[in-house]
């Protein structure tokens, strides 16, 4: 997905206070001024009132702290948010949006079997880890990336052409998991992309979207939906299960 133009965002909601939050902040700030990116407001969501971007007043000058767990927020935001809306994931934080459109489905079917199931056959990917009862994670990168690499053209790494990219990865894995055990539905695909002066989000839209997907897809029957948050390098992959109606 590329790049909306600048202007194009209500809400930018940063996720996590701390040392990424506060490097965040910072750099759409910046963005701002040098005229690369407009917003209305930036929000930055931590349980922390203490946060790193809370005891920066340059920094709490120019954004609003949101006093909550992020669960909680996106549980309240992503409902409500309008089409200019973005989220900055955190590169530590568990697989969030996979989790609200979790609670969404047990919301809708509290009678149905929803749950997180494993991963059986995982992108062709360099470096693969699937934790117990999570996600799957995929990497094309076998070395440590800086977290701020915004992923050009040119890999900083190998100095030559980046020729892979985790959405495709993500949809032949689909394809080939139906092809041996069955479809599964999707993939939901939260590409999240380099916007300004290393600063990845993932449009809201998207997000909500996605949870009319599953609604529409597993209404009248048991399904299998893959969803991945995912940059060009990385991903964090977890299959949602909804069980048959009764």
């Amino acid at each position: 997905m590329s790049a909306p133009d600048a202007g194009a965002y209500d809400s930018i909601v940063v996720i996590g206070g701390g040392c990424y939050g506060s490097y965040y902040v910072r750099q759409l700030a910046r963005a701002r001024e040098a005229g690369k990116i407009q917003y209305e407001r930036i929000v930055v969501v931590d349980r922390d009132a203490e946060c790193a971007v809370a005891r920066a007043p340059e920094l709490a000058a120019c954004c609003e702290v949101a006093l909550s767990e992020w669960t909680d927020f996106l549980r309240r935001m992503l409902p409500e948010s309008g089409a200019d809306d973005a989220v900055v994931p955190s590169p530590l934080m568990p697989h969030l949006l996979y989790e609200w459109l979790r609670e969404r489905a047990v919301e809708r079917w509290p009678a149905r079997e929803v749950e997180t199931r494993a991963l059986s056959a995982p992108p062709a990917t360099p470096w693969v880890r699937a934790v117990d009862g999570g996600p799957t994670y995929a990497s094309f990168a076998t070395w440590m990336c800086p977290v701020n690499c915004i992923e050009p053209r040119i890999c900083p790494h190998t100095r030559s052409v980046r020729d892979w990219t985790m959405p495709d990865a993500v949809r032949d894995a689909v394809a080939a998991t139906a092809a041996t055990e069955g479809p599964l539905a999707g993939p939901v695909i939260f590409h999240c992309t380099h916007r300004a002066f290393g600063v990845g989000m993932i449009d809201a839209r998207d997000v909500v979207a996605a949870d009319t997907l599953v609604a529409d897809v597993a209404r009248d029957r048991a399904a299998d939906v893959l969803v991945g948050t995912v940059s060009h390098c990385h991903g964090a992959l977890s299959v949602l299960h909804v069980g048959p109606p009764a």
